[in-house]
């Protein structure tokens, strides 16, 4: 069973004002789950890869990045038995009904666009406070307890 405070936020996000003010409105939220920050899709596979992103976690991730985008980004997690059940919430500012599509069919939990999202993105931070309270989040298959029988 994990506390809340066990949490860990990887934020994939390659504009450093929004990070700020995401971190700012946790902050302000007073939770203090720690945040891994990732500037795009690659950066965020090598911190999951590595072992730098300790479990449980929450993903929160943009779509329009550098490098690996936020679609190829789900496409690899998915695809990777060690990740595919992780919890993912994307913000951006893309108001596309085919990038909100594409995104719902890798099983997203959420998709928020960033000019809807309250000052500060308080809106998002708020509820994210209320759903690690009360939510189970899966661990990677990896670091799964193996003396675990399914029910």
């Amino acid at each position: 069973m994990k506390k809340t405070a066990d949490v860990h936020l990887l934020l994939i996000e390659d504009d450093d004002v929004d990070a700020m003010d995401i971190q700012r409105g946790f902050r302000k939220a007073r939770i203090a789950n720690p945040i891994i920050r990732a500037i795009d899709g690659q950066q965020a596979k090598e911190l999951l890869t590595t072992g730098q992103v300790p479990a449980p976690f929450l993903i929160m991730m943009d779509i329009k990045m550098p490098r690996m985008d936020g679609h190829e980004f789900l496409r690899w997690l998915r695809d990777d038995p060690t990740y595919q059940d992780s919890i993912v919430f994307v913000l951006t500012t893309s108001h596309n009904d085919r990038d909100i599509n594409k995104c719902y069919k890798h099983n997203i939990a959420g998709y928020f666009i960033k000019s809807e999202t309250g000052k500060g993105f308080l809106d998002v931070v708020n509820l994210l406070d209320g759903f690690w309270r009360i939510v189970q989040f899966p661990f990677p298959k990896a670091t799964s307890d193996p003396e675990e029988v399914p029910s």
